[in-house]
């Protein structure tokens, strides 16, 4: 009996493209660069997780999930029992699933046949009695659970007591750009004269922004050229229960600091080559934060691994990503030290330099054909410790519902193998 299937396969569930968000990016990232790494047989697939005004996905997205519909759920289980993958990967994060405190995740993989990889986007301190329930329910069904930095394997093991042998630390991946000049995208963007400072995603009250901004006069009175870019849209969560008051309340401070010949909002989502293009047009980049419980952070990860002078406040993700001098930590909610070490970096081309060369030569060791490699060397060490019979895929259980779900791209019937035995 063969070990391994014709066509092994991955089903992510997740957010996903064209749905704008931090996790959507993630799986589509990780998604692409397994393909790399594993070549043409990989076949994975996605069951994505609907945005309120339904999306209109295309492939790898098989099938989709309304987050408070509950027997979406169930189908969605139903459907990645018949495709019969050799792993389940879910990227989990709490505002992504319904149910109280998720928990209509949690039941879906506790019903899943294939083993479980499950990346946590956060690790909560302090949960609520549901959201403990659910996370430790889907740490308990996961063959192994993923997180991104030592404080959330910490968290794991001492505080949801889930075993050590079960958590693998494996980092945030980031494109891997090539440490270019900064010239030629300043000139690309019209800004060969200005000193740019840069902060990016998507926007809302927590992100500090306007610690920044209340930093600026400090900074425009040492270096007039001086410009900082905002770029991203308002958060669409933020958008749908506020508005756009706080991007508003933004504006509103620009104005009232004089600051409008100093700062850029670049409001809309943006696109990796675009991302691509402010980095390497930024001298600084800052992330001022208002919370330290945030245990991951994309966009942190990207502006390091393009070798950028990072200032930021101290939340958990920075503290890990800049330590041992790769950026400067300041204190939240503190302008006047930011203002003091923009000033500093600006000032000292020698100590911008050093910052960003320290940066960009730790990203070499994150970018996304490393992480998708170490990822595929899990997910296939798990594919060949699972002890399951080969199942038959003709029909699709007559369980499934299809509303709500897209088009079903159902393959003929075929021998697959729901794991390797020994």
């Amino acid at each position: 009996m063969e070990k391994w299937p014709k066509q092994p396969s991955v089903a992510f569930i997740s957010s996903f493209a064209p749905r704008k968000c931090g996790i959507a990016t993630f799986t589509g990232d990780l998604l692409e660069n397994g393909k790399s790494d594993a070549g043409p047989s990989y076949q994975p697939f996605v069951v994505a997780m609907e945005t309120e005004g339904g999306s209109r996905y295309s492939p790898p997205v098989d099938f989709s999930i309304r987050r408070n519909a509950p027997r979406d759920y169930a189908d969605a289980c139903d459907y990645i029992n018949f495709r019969a993958p050799q792993v389940v990967s879910l990227q989990h994060e709490f505002g992504l699933f319904g149910g109280e405190g998720g928990s209509y995740v949690s039941r879906l993989v506790e019903r899943l046949e294939a083993p479980l990889v499950t990346t946590l986007h956060t690790v909560l301190e302090d949960p609520n009695p549901a959201q403990r329930q659910s996370l430790c329910r889907i740490c308990a069904r996961s063959d192994a659970v993923v997180v991104m930095n030592r404080r959330g394997l910490n968290m794991l093991t001492d505080l949801y007591r889930v075993p050590a042998g079960k958590v693998r630390l494996i980092p945030h991946g980031i494109p891997d750009t090539p440490h270019n000049g900064d010239g030629t995208a300043r000139q690309r963007l019209g800004l060969t004269r200005r000193k740019v400072i840069l902060t990016f995603g998507l926007i809302s009250k927590n992100k500090g922004i306007e610690v920044m901004l209340r930093a600026m006069p400090a900074i425009v009175r040492a270096h007039p050229d001086v410009l900082y870019i905002v770029a991203g849209t308002t958060h669409p969560e933020v958008v749908k229960h506020e508005g756009y008051g706080y991007l508003n309340q933004l504006h509103r401070l620009v104005r009232d600091l004089d600051l409008r010949e100093h700062v850029i909002f670049h409001h809309e989502f943006i696109s990796a080559e675009m991302l691509r293009t402010f980095l390497q047009a930024a001298h600084v980049y800052v992330t001022p934060y208002c919370q330290k419980e945030q245990l991951t952070s994309g966009t942190l990860a990207f502006a390091v691994g393009t070798g950028k002078a990072v200032i930021s406040t101290p939340y958990w993700a920075a503290e890990e990503l800049l330590a041992q001098g790769r950026g400067c930590l300041v204190p939240f909610g503190d302008s006047e030290r930011i203002a003091f070490e923009v000033n500093r970096l600006f000032h000292n081309d020698t100590y911008l330099r050093t910052l960003q060369k320290r940066a960009y030569a730790y990203g070499r060791s994150i970018t996304w054909p490393r992480i998708a490699g170490v990822y595929h060397n899990l997910f296939e060490e798990l594919s060949r410790k699972s002890i399951r019979p080969y199942a038959i895929a003709g029909t699709l259980p007559a369980t499934i519902k299809r509303t709500g779900s897209p088009p079903l791209a159902i393959p003929m019937a075929a021998v697959v193998l729901q794991g390797a035995s020994h």
